[in-house]
C-alpha cells in the first residue's frame, strides 16, 4: 500500500531540509505532499530546490491561509492509499511510520491515533500538557471515546476516510475538527499506538500555545452538533 504524508510548512527554514530528508528515507512506498503557507523566512526558497524530485510534490500558497487550509489543500494533491500528517519540525519521528500504519495494512483499523503520552517523550511545558489533557479528556466526553491524545499531529487514515470529510477549518482547529468528524461515524475502527515526542518550546519554533485551546473547544462543540 502506498503512503501519502501531507506537510503543511509555515517559516521552517531551520528544520524543513533534515524533516524532507527524515521523511523520504523511510523505507516505505510513498509520496511526499508538502504545502508551503506563504512562509517569509527563506522555507520557499529551500523548497524551490526540491521542485521536481521524484516522490515530493510541493504546492504554494500565494497568501497566509493556516494550518488547516494546508492540510486541505494537501488532501485534494494526495494519491495514496494511506495518508498521515507531518509537521515540518522535528517535533516527531518519521521512522515510526512503519508502526503507525501496520494496523491499517493488516486491514485492522481505518484511522491511527500516535499517542505521545504513551511513548517517549521530552519532559516539559507542564500548560501545554495540561491544556492537551483537559482537551483530550473533553472530547473522550463529547464523542463517548477514550482516546489519550487528540491534538497530536501524527493521524493516519485510509485515504478514502480522509477524503470523505468534508474539512473546513483552516487553522489549527483543523485537528478537533478531523477527531469530532472521525468519532461521529462509530463504524470508522480507530487505533492508538505509542510514538516518540521530541517537543520544541517557543524559543524553538513551536506556534501552538494555551490561546488556542479555546477555538478548539468551540470546534469540538460545534462538530459534535452541527455539519
Amino acid at each position: 500500500m502506498r503512503l501519502s504524508v501531507i506537510m503543511p510548512v509555515y517559516n521552517e527554514k531551520a528544520t524543513i531540509e533534515k524533516i524532507i530528508s527524515r521523511v523520504m528515507d523511510v523505507p516505505v512506498e510513498k509520496e511526499l505532499v508538502i504545502v508551503d503557507d506563504f512562509s517569509t523566512d527563506g522555507t520557499r526558497e529551500i523548497l524551490k530546490t526540491y521542485e521536481g524530485k521524484l516522490g515530493i510534490k510541493i504546492t504554494y500558497h500565494p497568501h497566509n491561509l493556516g494550518k488547516g487550509a494546508g492540510i486541505r489543500t494537501g488532501i485534494r494533491e494526495c494519491t495514496g492509499d494511506i495518508v498521515i500528517i507531518q509537521d515540518a519540525d522535528l517535533e516527531y519521528s518519521p521512522e515510526e511510520y512503519p508502526k503507525l500504519i501496520e494496523p491499517i495494512v493488516r486491514g485492522a483499523a481505518d484511522v491511527v491515533y500516535g499517542s505521545r503520552f504513551y511513548g517517549t517523550h521530552r519532559v516539559f511545558m507542564v500548560w501545554h500538557y495540561l491544556g492537551n489533557k483537559f482537551l483530550t479528556a473533553f472530547t473522550n466526553v463529547l464523542y463517548n471515546t477514550m482516546l489519550t491524545d487528540m491534538e497530536t499531529c501524527y493521524k493516519v487514515f485510509r485515504s478514502e476516510v480522509l477524503k470523505n470529510l468534508e474539512l473546513r477549518s483552516n487553522r489549527f482547529d483543523i485537528e478537533p475538527e478531523i477527531t469530532a468528524k472521525i468519532f461521529k461515524n462509530r463504524k470508522l475502527r480507530v487505533y492508538e499506538t505509542p510514538i516518540t515526542y521530541d517537543g520544541r518550546d517557543y524559543q524553538e519554533g513551536k506556534k501552538i500555545g494555551i490561546k488556542d485551546v479555546f477555538p478548539a473547544i468551540w470546534a469540538l462543540i460545534k462538530f459534535r452538533f452541527t455539519d
